[in-house]
C-alpha cells in the first residue's frame, strides 16, 4: 500500500512546519511527517524550512545567525498565512518548533514514520550530522522510524558514517542513471523524486517504483495516478485529501 506523508505537516491547509500543522496531520492519518531542520547558533535544531527567517517569520537573516530562544519570541509573518482558507487567529501564537517537540509529538504516534530533511545543500551546518544523530538517539521510541533525507550526497553519506543504521534517502529532481547502483552503495532506503521528474520520465522510474517517495504530489488526477502506479509514499501538502483517495481505491479493488 502507497504511503502517505504529509509535507511540511499539512502545509497546504495550515502553517508550514508548525506543531498545528504537525497534529493536524496526524489526525488526518498519515503514515508519516515530512520536516525540514536547520541549526541554530546554539547548535539546536529549529524546523524550518528556509534557511532564512525572512518569509515566513518576522525576522531577517540567517537561522544560523539566531540562537533557538532567540527565534522562538519571533512572531509569525501573518502575510505568509492570511490568505489560507482555514486561516485561524490562534496560529498567530504558533512558535518554530524545536526538533524535540516534534519528536515527542510523533512518539505518541507509534506507527508514524518521521522524514527529517536537512538542508545542507543550502547552507553547511558544522558536525550537523553526527549531532543530529546524537540528539535522535535520546528518542529509543522514534529513532528507528526516523528517515533522514538530503539533496546532498555527502551529508548522507557522513549519516551513514555516524549511524550505519540510519534510514537514509537521496532527494532528486533530475533523473540518475542506474538507480540501484546509488541505492546498493550508499544503502539507501529510497530515493525522494519530485513528481515533475517521476511524470517526465515515468518509464525510467518504473521500475524502481516501490524504491520511491514521489515530493510533492497536489493534483488529484496526480495523486490517483500515482497511487494506481503503487509507489512507495506520496509526499503532499494535502494528506487528507490523498488518504480519501486511497481508500476510495482500496474499497474499488
Amino acid at each position: 500500500m502507497t504511503k502517505v506523508y504529509g509535507h511540511r505537516g499539512m502545509m497546504g491547509i495550515y502553517p508550514e512546519n508548525t506543531l498545528v500543522g504537525f497534529e493536524k496531520a496526524l489526525e488526518a492519518g498519515v503514515d508519516g511527517l515530512e520536516i525540514d531542520v536547520h541549526m541554530t547558533k546554539d547548535g539546536e535544531f529549529a524546523v524550518i524550512h528556509d534557511a532564512t527567517l525572512n518569509r515566513t517569520i518576522n525576522g531577517i537573516g540567517p537561522v544560523s545567525e539566531y540562537t533557538f530562544s532567540e527565534i522562538r519570541e519571533l512572531q509569525w509573518n501573518h502575510s505568509y498565512f492570511a490568505s489560507f482558507p482555514t486561516y485561524d487567529k490562534s496560529w498567530e501564537e504558533e512558535k518554530v518548533p524545536s526538533l524535540a517537540e516534534v519528536l515527542r509529538l510523533v512518539d505518541s504516534y507509534p506507527d508514524v514514520a518521521l522524514n527529517i530533511e536537512l538542508k545542507t545543500y543550502e547552507y553547511i551546518y558544522e558536525n550537523i550530522e553526527e549531532r543530529l544523530v546524537d540528539y535522535v538517539a535520546k528518542f529509543p521510541n522514534v529513532k528507528n522510524r526516523v528517515i533522514y533525507s538530503s539533496f546532498h550526497l555527502p551529508t548522507l553519506i557522513r549519516l551513514r558514517y555516524y549511524d550505519r543504521d540510519a534510514r537514509l534517502a537521496w532527494i532528486l529532481d533530475q533523473p540518475i542513471s542506474h538507480p540501484e547502483d546509488y541505492i546498493d552503495i550508499l544503502g539507501l532506503e529510497a530515493l525522494h523524486v519530485g513528481v515533475e521528474t517521476f511524470l517526465k520520465h515515468i518509464y525510467h522510474w518504473s521500475k524502481w517504483r516501490r524504491l520511491l517517495r514521489v515530493w510533492t504530489v497536489n493534483d488529484k488526477d496526480t495523486l490517483k495516478q500515482l497511487l494506481d502506479v503503487k509507489v512507495k509514499a506520496i509526499i503532499t501538502d494535502d494528506p487528507e485529501r490523498a488518504i480519501f483517495y486511497r481508500c476510495e481505491r482500496y474499497a474499488m479493488a
